[in-house]
């Protein structure tokens, strides 16, 4: 009696994969390929035949659910759409930590209101080098770039309007944590929003991310933003550092919209909890 073996090589089956599973792995694929290679103003040098092979899905699935490629890269674009503002590189958590470690090594200048400005400014002026100098180097912060570029040449219809909704809806959640990330900053330091100015932290976080945007569209075609650095005092600090293009406009910006709040009262107390709260 001879034992059945299980089929091997090319006879045995891969699992049948759902619509939803099929769909899922094919745009993961695809998002890969954008995010290795980035993105043109079209999404010619994405192969379709080759998001399939690369998402390891049934041909005869993936054609199922996209008939004709079109429908595919429709999707696709959408997609995007919704991650786009992720793009920026920047890791955000990453970044607080490191400056709430910062804060945590000289906590003794909340002791004095210029000690208190000089580490304001320097927790901006490192924040700002941090995330330009992580969006500069992010291919998928240039997709994000040519995605805009691909969505203003879209027609007037049903896809531009889906895919003008995600932008919105992942900017407005990137916009909501930029803002918060500020709040904090402004809690920690005693400071709040000028009140002639009648804004908030949420439109400051739109100053900031469009300002730092704006620098990084412009280092792509003159890299001497992006290399040069000056060691100076700036902002009425004590001491000098470096400081570049993008972290003075950035610093600048912040300044302009928040100043000392007189309500504040500054003790041994006060910063005792400030120590608690870094430290936890």
């Amino acid at each position: 009696m001879t034992n059945k073996q299980p089929p091997a090589g090319l006879a045995r089956r891969r699992p049948r994969l759902t619509d939803a599973e099929t769909a899922q792995r094919m745009l993961d694929a695809a998002m890969a390929m954008v995010e290795d290679t980035g993105l043109t103003v079209s999404l010619d040098h994405i192969s379709f035949e080759d998001v399939i092979r690369d998402a390891g899905v049934a041909r005869s699935a993936a054609y199922r659910r996209w008939p004709y490629k079109d429908m595919f890269f429709s999707d696709l674009l959408k997609e995007l759409a919704k991650q786009a503002p992720a793009a920026t590189g920047a890791d955000g958590q990453a970044g607080e930590d490191a400056l709430r470690q910062l804060a945590r090594e000289r906590i003794d200048q909340l002791a004095t209101a210029q000690g208190r400005h000089d580490l304001c400014v320097d927790l901006l002026r490192q924040g700002a080098l941090r995330d330009f100098e992580a969006m500069y180097a992010s291919t998928r912060w240039r997709t994000y770039i040519a995605l805009h570029a691909t969505f203003l040449g879209l027609a007037d219809g049903e896809l531009r309007t889906e895919v003008q909704t995600a932008f919105d809806a992942a900017e407005r959640h990137l916009n909501d944590q930029i803002a918060k990330s500020y709040e904090r900053l402004a809690a920690l330091l005693g400071l709040h929003l000028r009140p002639e100015l009648h804004t908030t932290f949420g439109e400051l976080a739109t100053q900031l991310s469009a300002t730092m945007r704006g620098y990084v569209l412009t280092a792509l075609s003159r890299p001497d933003l992006a290399d040069r650095h000056l060691r100076q005092s700036a902002f009425g600090t004590t001491g000098a550092a470096e400081w570049s293009q993008p972290a003075l406009g950035i610093t600048a910006a912040v300044l302009s919209f928040l100043v000392p709040d007189p309500q504040v009262e500054w003790n041994e107390e006060r910063i005792k909890r400030i120590q608690q709260t870094l430290e936890s």
